[in-house]
């Protein structure tokens, strides 16, 4: 199974959501659809380079530590939190604090799209 990402306003949601409605209301049988609708601006923004490079290195992971996150990645704190906030937005990922075993706390990112493959689409 994929995770859809498609580009699109709030009308296109809204009519996607009416199509599904109507296929439940003829009976078909439907299939699971996991789909996140971006807005357009948003998923240039998405398919930089380094934020699709950072996607990859999530897929397949369960949790993972900010700092361990930062070395892999070797990019600065501010770069990795925005773009985990964008993926945040859109949820991708969950981001939340932990306490540590001597008593501090550190920040963990969780992968919310697991090893799917992510389709990234654009209709003009």
């Amino acid at each position: 199974m994929t995770v859809a990402i498609k580009a699109g306003s709030l009308e296109d949601f809204f009519a996607s959501a009416r199509e599904t409605a109507c296929e439940i209301d003829q009976g078909k049988r439907l299939t699971p659809k996991n789909t996140i609708w971006v807005e357009p601006e948003d998923l240039l923004v998405l398919l930089k380079p380094e934020r699709t490079r950072l996607l990859r290195w999530l897929r397949g992971r369960r949790r993972v530590a900010f700092a361990e996150l930062m070395s892999a990645m070797q990019r600065t704190a501010v770069s990795i939190n925005r773009d985990l906030s964008l993926l945040a937005k859109y949820q991708l990922v969950r981001i939340y604090r932990e306490k540590t075993p001597d008593q501090g706390v550190h920040k963990v990112i969780e992968p919310l799209f697991g090893d799917q493959k992510l389709e990234f689409r654009a209709e003009i």
